[in-house]
């Protein structure tokens, strides 16, 4: 790195700093400087607001901001919105580089079946909920008062 690109740098960070100061002053929490980063690579990555797909939380796009093919982010967008893959399914996805498989693959089938047993094991298990005891409460055994 040379002189001008430290000092470039260095203005950046000075200019996300102060602004994130301002920001979090007038609006509240959620202004850090990781988080504008975010904003402003998401809104690189994906400038056409109406191309995004409301199925998807802010999770799911901070995954695949960090996806630098612009045609592997949108399918696993895509693939995201249409198999209702959780974060989590994402994340594994894009990690084992299942868009780049699927293209370099003569057996896409096979990569599909290994990819769907995978994620069968990040999917969320049932929780077994505890029952609360209210009975020092004196209220009456209401059945809206049950999980």
């Amino acid at each position: 790195m040379n002189n001008k690109d430290i000092l470039e740098l260095n203005m950046e960070k000075s200019v996300l700093s102060d602004l994130s100061k301002r920001l979090t002053e007038e609006f509240g929490k959620g202004f850090t400087e990781a988080n504008l980063r975010n904003m402003r690579q998401f809104y690189l990555c994906f400038p056409n607001c109406y191309a995004l797909r409301s199925e998807l939380t802010w999770t799911h796009y901070r995954l695949l901001i960090r996806v630098q093919n612009e045609k592997a982010r949108l399918w696993y967008m895509n693939e995201a919105a249409e198999q209702t893959w959780s974060s989590r399914q994402l994340d594994r996805q894009i990690s084992v580089l299942y868009y780049e498989r699927l293209l370099n693959s003569t057996d896409t089938v096979s990569v599909k079946v290994e990819a769907e047993q995978n994620l069968k094991q990040i999917e969320p298990q049932e929780f077994i909920h505890d029952p609360y005891v209210l009975e020092f409460l004196n209220l009456k055994d209401y059945p809206a008062l049950r999980e």
